[in-house]
């Protein structure tokens, strides 16, 4: 029987983020928490991989002890165990050092497929389960809406991109990262709800991993955030009178001269949002003119 492990992360439940000015993390003291999403829906293509196949399916998450919470609305969800990685130690960790962390927890659990969530709506980073499968040298595949087949050594995937998908099929162990729209997580229910009462979470320190103090933490954290601030929006606007086309026109020059857009390959990629402006465009029919308004 295989071993499923989903890796999940307990995120505010909010937009009011807000940072410490010292150490550049994320405050969530005193803000409602939730399953991420995009991990949620992990959980969900691993038990039904649990109901079509047999597996088992464990949850391993790092982070505060308040945390056991959401563990134990994941038993009532129907896996099978939860793992909780907390110590001190680990508090500020980035996501590098956060991968070295599970990386080690994974290691001394055991897996076969393992299963994170593209990216944490907190961080919006998506590298946590590509760097965890680098530190376990297996192969890995990203964007994943479906799983189409689970063979005995390998894993058949949709892929989603922006414009195209595909279809790939990987070796096992390997590291998948699900999309939120892939499913419809289920509910908890009456009987798995009496059940997780019972059920124990274990708990991992920082004793319990053998990895180096220097590669957790805000010790083991490369990434500084050196300064955070709230983008200002002026109010002051430049009208233009022109046609669609030179409106088109000009939004475009506009674009490509603050380098948020540039031609590769004969495709449109963004590149920098920060000195994006605000275009309101309208057309009036009875007129056939077009007024463009740009916000600094």
């Amino acid at each position: 029987m295989k071993k499923i492990v989903v890796l999940v992360k307990q995120v505010p439940d909010s937009t009011e983020i807000r940072v410490d000015k010292v150490t550049g993390t994320l405050i969530r003291a005193g803000v409602p928490s939730i399953i991420n999403p995009d991990d949620l829906a992990g959980v969900e293509a691993a038990l039904q991989l649990k109901e079509k196949y047999g597996a088992t399916v464990d949850i391993i998450t790092m982070g505060p002890p308040q945390a056991t919470e959401m563990l134990k609305e994941l038993y009532a969800r129907g896996v099978d165990n939860c793992i909780l990685i907390t110590d001190r130690k680990f508090a500020g960790a980035d996501t590098c050092a956060t991968s070295s962390t599970l990386a080690a927890a994974l290691e001394k659990n055991g897996f076969d497929l393992i299963i994170a969530g593209r990216q944490a709506i907190d961080g919006d980073t998506a590298q946590v389960g590509p760097q965890t499968a680098e530190r376990l040298n297996i192969p890995q595949v990203t964007y994943v809406d479906e799983i189409i087949d689970l063979k005995e050594n390998s894993v058949v995937v949709k892929k989603s991109l922006e414009d195209s998908e595909e279809i790939l099929e990987a070796n096992l162990p390997c590291v998948l990262t699900t999309l939120s729209g892939m499913n419809e997580p289920r509910y908890m229910n009456c009987n798995d709800i009496v059940d997780s009462f019972n059920k124990e979470v274990k708990i991992l320190t920082f004793d319990d991993l053998g990895i180096e103090e220097s590669k957790v933490g805000l010790a083991g954290s490369p990434t500084k955030v050196h300064h955070t601030f709230t983008k200002e929006v002026s109010a002051q606007t430049e009208t233009f009178n022109v046609s669609a086309q030179e409106a088109a026109e000009m939004i475009a020059k506009t674009l490509k001269e603050k380098q948020i857009i540039t031609k590769e390959e004969g495709k449109a990629k963004w590149l920098n949002l920060k000195d994006i402006k605000t275009f309101t465009f309208s057309w009036n029919r009875k007129t056939e003119k077009s007024q463009m308004s740009v916000m600094n």
